[in-house]
């Protein structure tokens, strides 16, 4: 008997064009590995029957409630830079939306689900290590207050896929979110030239995630203003954390500003505005130092296909889109000062302190997530701790530190506080790839497990866990991601 959850289906009803209906795959033995049991609670959901065999095959696309449309949704794209005029869900399907006890709508969408009619030659899969490494990222993120789309459960499905490192373990993720809306899904209709369509998407999504703007006349550049707000937002707190998302494609960027798909994502230990984990990302498209462009960039592409919603004319409407990037251009400045005016405890950004202190990492190895957590100590004057990250501590070192307590004095600031906007734990490369091997390859899952209530407690320092704090060592070798989820 399916489990009970009753879905709404907004997408499905209103959408139509945008997607394919579909069903999951059949897979020998669907278990539940791993529940999101605080997430599912908070949407109002039977934890303990999601647990059982009756959830595993609703969490795996099998057996699902009468209220379910499972569906594949339809999006177009720029993949590093080239545009495909259709992508959409190869392996993944939305089971339909959630409405949670505060009202609050959440896609239920599964991924490794089965191949479906956009699958262009993949084989609909997923294998257990990516599933678990979106699990583990998304629910860092979440911890770390950056907006995310979050896992509700990780199942194994009883079959071997093969991959570049042989046969793995089958397995499908349950992801929540504020809704799957990508800019790709706008630019879908818009390079079909599908007017009427595209309007239709604009009034969904505007409602959806603007109401305010419902019935607006200008409502299409004000929606593009908001998306930027949201975008800038996060891509500011992705700084401040030393986040790589890694495949910043416009297929992957959503309209809501929720961070999604975690493939081959990482957090950078020693600061170099250069780096880069992907595996395809040969030419630094997605470095760490290029994400603002990048947001402006896919900014710009959704702006594209709004162009004949914003205004008839489309020299006007191009000049009041390109307003609207300059200003987002400005608002991520604005955000990206504040984050780290916050991890600096002030309360006012200084933008030359900032930018002096990115300047005084450059070349000299500093692990980015123990230089704020050092901070404190070295603005009252102990500063061995801090001194000890840098390969050759220097003069600007001591310049720096000099300028920063300046500043602290001036604005009266609480270094104290500073440990609140500062983890002292993040999910460190060699220590996800680690836990991900054990799982993976022996079924153990307790080094994951550890690492996860960690990561979920990232602020706060725990007996015995230093190893969880501390960068991969010097000799360690250099960590590559895959697109794999």
């Amino acid at each position: 008997m399916p489990v009970a959850i009753r879905f709404e289906n907004s997408y499905a009803e209103e959408l139509q064009g945008l997607y394919v209906p579909w069903q999951g795959q059949e897979w020998p033995d669907p278990q539940v590995l791993l529940l999101n049991t605080a997430l599912a609670e908070r949407l109002g959901l039977d934890a303990q029957a999601l647990q059982g065999a009756d959830g595993a095959r609703l969490l795996t696309g099998q057996t699902l409630p009468d209220s379910a449309r499972p569906l594949a949704q339809a999006y177009a794209g720029h993949q590093f830079g080239g545009f495909s005029p259709q992508l959409g869900d190869g392996r993944a399907l939305l089971l339909g939306e959630i409405v949670d006890p505060m009202g609050k709508r959440h896609d239920l969408h599964l991924k490794g689900s089965g191949r479906t009619p956009f699958a262009r030659g993949g084989d609909g899969r997923a294998v257990l290590g990516p599933v678990l490494r979106e699990y583990l990222i998304s629910e860092a993120m979440h911890a770390l207050g950056v907006p995310t789309t979050r896992a509700l459960a990780v199942c194994t499905t009883g079959d071997r896929v093969l991959r570049q490192n042989g046969l793995e373990p089958g397995a499908v993720l349950a992801r929540i979110a504020a809704s799957h809306l990508r800019v790709g899904t706008f630019q879908f209709f818009a390079a079909r030239g599908e007017r009427d369509k595209l309007r239709l998407l604009l009034d969904y999504a505007v409602a959806r995630h603007d109401p305010d703007l419902t019935g607006a006349s200008d409502a299409a550049l004000r929606f593009l203003e908001r998306v930027g707000a949201r975008q800038a937002r996060l891509v500011a707190q992705w700084m401040g954390l030393g986040f790589i998302h890694g495949v910043m494609n416009t297929d992957n960027m959503t309209i809501s500003g929720e961070t999604i798909d975690y493939g081959p994502c990482a957090f950078m230990d020693r600061y170099d505005p250069a780096t880069v984990f992907s595996s395809i990302d040969h030419q630094g498209r997605y470095a760490y130092a290029n994400q603002p462009a990048i947001l402006l960039w896919n900014l710009a592409r959704l702006a594209e296909a709004l162009l004949s919603l914003i205004d008839a004319d489309e020299e006007r409407a191009i000049a009041r889109a390109s307003e609207v990037i300059e200003a987002t251009r400005a608002r991520y400045r604005d955000a990206w000062l504040g984050v780290f005016a916050t991890k600096l405890g002030l309360f006012q950004p200084d933008p030359a302190l900032i930018e002096g202190m990115h300047a005084l990492w450059v070349g000299q190895g500093v692990d980015f997530t123990s230089f704020f957590r050092a901070l404190p100590d070295a603005v009252q004057g102990q500063d061995t701790e801090l001194a000890a990250l840098f390969a050759a501590p220097g003069q600007d070192l001591t310049d720096w530190l000099a300028e920063y307590r300046g500043v602290c004095r001036a604005q009266g600031a609480d270094v104290a506080q500073m440990d609140k906007a500062n983890p002292v734990y993040i999910p460190r490369n060699h220590l996800v790839e680690e836990t991900l091997s054990a799982a993976s390859e022996t079924g153990d899952m307790d080094l994951f497990l550890a690492l996860l209530t960690r990561v979920q407690n990232p602020f706060e320092p725990a007996a015995g866990a230093e190893r969880y704090a501390r960068p991969a060592p010097e000799e360690a070798p250099q960590i590559v991601t895959f697109c794999g989820t």
